[in-house]
């Protein structure tokens, strides 16, 4: 029973890590009424409830992991 939940456990984790994508570049705006971030290269995000917008702000480098299923943002970080 214990290897078939850890079998389980692990095709979940798997399953849900094939769904998120990386995403790197300037932040060229935010808006925090719609969730938008827009990228220089003119590519947007609509950035879920749980992301802290208040600290992005245009020419951050940022890292953003975008939920393939939805094209949300699920996490945005700075980069380096």
């Amino acid at each position: 029973m214990k290897k078939i939940l850890s079998a389980l456990a692990a095709t979940a984790f798997l399953a849900s890590a094939a769904y998120a994508a990386e995403v790197q570049g300037t932040v060229q705006s935010v808006d925090p009424a719609t969730r938008t971030i827009t990228l220089e290269d003119g590519t947007s995000y609509t950035a879920d409830q749980a992301v802290d917008l208040s600290t992005v702000v245009a020419g951050d480098k940022v890292m953003i992991t975008v939920d393939d299923t939805t094209t949300s943002a699920v996490e945005i970080n700075k980069a380096e």
